[in-house]
């Protein structure tokens, strides 16, 4: 009974010894599931960054607006400083000369002249006091109201600084987690925020010429939510930039440029260089370069860069 007990305690001895597998780390994810949630990631950063650069859209104006208020503010306050100034001036005025002695020199004058010309200046010098006075007033006023109005806005601007903010907040931790799947998959692509491009030599002409030569002398420079260039770019960012060399205002995210095309909405079957195109909703949006060929600035950790048409699979298009 002894020997069994001695080797009942060294098998447990052995036991606890052993690793325990279930208290293994989760085993890295197969290749083909990292692939699956990197794509899952960027069909969700597509929406994320649109929201975020329609609250930067808005924060941009809603610092305008305030700039514009603060501005007429400070304008209208160095107005009422200079009147206040003036009225401050005609009540010195007032008790050094006094109304009281023009008023006595008008009863002690000696003849009718004397005493009409005292009282025309009584009057003057009422009149003076008195439109001073009411223009003080209608500053203050106006003060007031820019005040309150400046107040209003800057609130307002506030309340969209704190949106973009989170959404920054958001948009950063996604990032975050797209640049480590992508460094796992050894497939991540800092590209260069000084790459030359390449010469567009398709068969565009006119307005889309000019478009798609700007967005081919992009190709390598990297894709950055929120950028807008010159080194590095989201995909409307590029797109609206590239149609800005063509004489086309384009709306600054890819939902607002499918709204702004609502009567320039083409078939994809019938695509011409220049025409803009998305895929699988409406949060990524390219050019179509012609040659069976887009042109777009794809997601984190990739580069603009020429896709093809079939790769791509667009089902919008809109024709600027």
């Amino acid at each position: 009974m002894r020997g069994r007990a001695s080797v009942a305690a060294g098998l447990a001895a052995a036991v606890i010894l052993l690793p325990v597998v279930g208290a293994q780390a989760d085993p890295k994810p197969t290749l083909a599931e990292a692939q699956a949630k990197l794509k899952k990631l960027n069909k969700q950063m597509d929406d994320i960054v649109d929201d975020y650069n329609g609250a930067n859209e808005k924060w941009k104006k809603a610092k305008k607006q305030y700039d514009k208020v603060n501005a007429a503010f400070k304008k209208q306050d160095l107005q009422v400083q200079a009147l206040r100034a003036g009225v401050v001036g005609v009540a010195v005025t007032n008790y050094q000369t006094g109304d009281f002695r023009t008023l006595s020199g008008l009863f002690t004058a000696d003849d009718p002249d004397t005493m009409l010309n005292t009282m025309a200046l009584m009057d003057q010098l009422a009149a003076g006091r008195t439109q001073s006075l009411t223009e003080f007033e209608v500053a203050i006023k106006g003060l007031r109201t820019q005040r309150e109005e400046k107040k209003k806005t800057y609130e307002d601007a506030a309340k969209v600084k704190d949106e973009l903010v989170k959404k920054k907040k958001k948009a950063d931790r996604m990032v975050a987690e797209q640049v480590k799947l992508l460094r796992e998959l050894g497939a991540y692509n800092p590209g260069n925020t000084n790459s030359a491009g390449q010469v567009y030599t398709g068969p565009a002409s006119g307005n889309a010429l000019a478009a798609l030569e700007f967005a081919y002398a992009q190709i390598g420079k990297p894709y950055r939510y929120g950028g807008t260039g010159p080194g590095s770019w989201d995909c409307s960012g590029l797109v609206q930039a590239a149609w800005a060399k063509g004489g086309v205002s384009l709306p600054r995210t890819s939902y607002e440029m499918w709204a702004w095309g609502a009567n320039r909405r083409v078939s994809v079957n019938a695509l011409e260089p220049g025409d803009l195109v998305w895929h699988s909703g409406f949060g990524h949006v390219g050019l179509y370069a012609g040659d069976g060929k887009v042109v777009h600035s794809p997601q984190t950790g990739d580069v603009v860069k020429v896709t093809p048409l079939s790769q791509y699979n667009p089902d919008k298009a809109v024709r600027p």
